[in-house]
């Protein structure tokens, strides 16, 4: 079942290996990666430089009074700081412009993933921690990119340059700063490992934050109107405080981790000068040459004590990418076929042959049992049942959210199994009952399933849902902003925007879920009058819960507890099926009223 992992315990799937996912996305930019890495030996290079440019204008300038020398090994000072300074800001540039790029690609990559995941999936996976992952953990690896792991590889040959410098020029002395540093950089890796656990709750607090208010955001109006926003607000509260507390605890690990090696490495410094000082007093050393290894000494602590702080970074770093790595590498059960066979023009017609049918989160519900029906082309047939007989599951396994757990799902004579999945899905128009709507505007809701959508045909299909009159009474008319969610619309108005959303794609099998539930009774008999001549040309299924709906249909199907239990017309049904004449009675009961009052 396709969610994302639990929290693991710091051990298998944690350790920096996690980081080599990164490389696809990152090699894609070769010749970005050239050029920042040219640009980083460049500035290395130049740093580097410097402490002998320093050493050469002490011995051979200041100590031999040769003002000519002085100004020479000056300016190749200046050179060397030129170079340091150009590359190293060049080599900022194409770093960062890396990890921007890097950082979209993957951004792109999670989304991708994400909006193929089945139904099941976001049953069990809160939006907030995904959007945590698409925000929290991307931006860790943008810093590893554009900065971390530049200034690692710069610290790293900084280490190894300035060591051998130090060999070169006083050989005793390095000797004992190379065992002094070795001394260092075990403490480092000991306490990596608690960083990067501590790392990890962190991020996965920060992930809770997100999923609490994404949760109580979606859902403020059934917050507020029962009066529990001081508990939103608490648990909201409870979720930050609980993600201080984690960083507080890898903050204080850090800082112990930084601490240390900062201490440790000037101490060894400063115990190697004390030598270096009493070389020179015995003339084992020239001032030049301390001058030197004191700068490259300097330049070995320095980078000593940046890596120790990047292996804090990698590590964070690394808890980031296995979450990715976690979320990248999950596969949707349902996928198109390798070879998919090709739907036939025109009305579809729909079977469904011995399906039986349970939720993967609810395994021992079966909700559809040996289910067995057909439906012709151009044939408009109503579902009716109790709450929970399986309607609704139904529309689901025709969209191929799921597939069965037993029988076969055909349409147009294919099982769904062997179609294209998006080509299917294109096919079929839906009115849900719980109309979503987008942030955009009227034309782009109801042109929504279409690549470009005619104007002439978006206004066709309005008309055709009877909502036409309503948005051209808008000042914008189908350029009007709906909201966010389409909260300036009435319930009524939504649903006619989803009616045309269907009817503009001309489907060749439509699915309707009750789609004139919030239309008042004149605007019903208007919509369904467009639905009865659009049918002609299409297959329709409906579920019912009004009158109207299943005296228009040609057969109606009843299920009860995931079985077909009988099937007919109207008249049919109230007479012999005594399940069907009950929820006539309950459920047509006010439709029926309405009915004899009109007439």
């Amino acid at each position: 079942m396709s969610t994302l992992p639990e929290d693991r315990p710091d051990g298998s799937g944690k350790r920096l290996e996690s980081l080599a996912a990164l490389w696809p996305f990152v090699l894609r930019y070769k010749g970005q990666l050239i050029l920042a890495g040219l640009f980083l030996l460049v500035s290395a290079a130049g740093a580097l430089a410097i402490p002998a440019a320093v050493g050469q204008v002490i011995d051979r300038g200041f100590m031999a009074e040769d003002l000519a020398r002085i100004d020479r090994w000056f300016w190749l000072l200046f050179a060397a700081a030129t170079v340091m300074a150009v590359g190293g800001g060049l080599r900022f540039y194409w770093v960062s412009w890396l990890g921007q790029r890097v950082v979209a690609d993957i951004r792109s990559a999670l989304f991708e993933r994400v909006l193929v995941m089945s139904p099941e999936f976001f049953a069990r996976t809160r939006t907030g921690e995904v959007l945590s992952r698409l925000n929290t953990d991307t931006t860790l690896i943008e810093t590893l990119v554009g900065s971390t792991v530049s200034f690692g590889i710069r610290n790293l040959l900084m280490l190894t340059a300035s060591s051998i410098a130090l060999i070169l020029t006083a050989p005793r002395l390095a000797g004992v700063i190379g065992a002094l540093i070795v001394l260092i950089i075990l403490p480092v890796v000991a306490l990596g490992r608690w960083v990067r656990r501590l790392s990890r709750s962190a991020q996965d607090r920060v992930a809770d934050i997100s999923a609490h208010g994404d949760e109580a955001i979606n859902a403020v109006a059934t917050v507020q109107a029962f009066a529990q926003e001081q508990r939103e607000i608490a648990r909201f509260r409870a979720s930050v405080e609980s993600a201080v507390d984690a960083n507080r605890h890898r903050i204080a690990a850090s800082t112990v981790l930084i601490v240390l090696v900062i201490l440790l490495t000037f101490g060894a410094v400063t115990f190697v000068l004390w030598l270096g000082a009493r070389a020179v007093l015995g003339g084992t050393m020239s001032p030049g040459q301390l001058s030197q290894f004191v700068l490259y000494a300097v330049i070995a602590a320095g980078s000593t004590a940046s890596l120790s702080e990047i292996w804090g970074q990698l590590q964070r770093a690394a808890g980031a990418m296995e979450r990715l790595a976690e979320l990248l590498s999950l596969q949707p059960e349902v996928r198109s076929a390798e070879v998919p066979q090709r739907l036939p023009p025109g009305p579809l017609a729909v079977s469904f042959e011995n399906v039986s049918f349970a939720y993967p989160s609810r395994p021992e519900n079966q909700v559809l049992r040996q289910l067995s029906f057909r439906i012709e082309p151009g044939q408009t047939v109503a579902l009716v049942g109790r709450s929970g007989a399986g309607k609704s599951t139904l529309f689901q396994l025709l969209l191929r959210f799921y597939d069965p757990d037993g029988g076969c799902v055909c349409l147009g004579g294919h099982d769904l199994r062997d179609l294209d999945l998006a080509a299917m899905r294109q096919a079929l128009g839906l009115v849900p009952q719980d109309v979503v709507m987008f942030s955009g505007s009227a034309a782009e809701n109801i042109g929504y399933g279409l690549e470009s959508p005619h104007e002439t045909a978006l206004q066709s299909a309005a008309r055709a849902a009877h909502a036409h009159e309503f948005i051209t009474a808008w000042p914008q008319g189908y350029e009007t902003f709906l909201g966010e969610r389409g909260q300036r619309l009435s319930g009524g108005q939504r649903q006619r925007l989803a009616i045309a959303r269907a009817l503009v794609k001309r489907p060749q099998l439509l699915l309707l879920d009750e789609a004139t539930a919030s239309l008042d009774a004149e605007s019903e008999r208007l919509v369904q009058d467009a639905l009865d001549k659009l049918g002609r040309d299409q297959t329709v299924l409906v579920i019912a819960h009004r009158l109207a709906t299943v005296r228009r249909a040609d057969r109606i199907l009843v299920l009860d507890q995931g079985r077909l239990v009988a099937e007919g017309r109207h008249d049919e049904l109230v007479r012999d099926n005594p399940l069907y004449r009950h929820l006539a009675r309950l459920q047509f009961l006010e439709s029926t009223h309405t009915a004899e009052s009109e007439g």
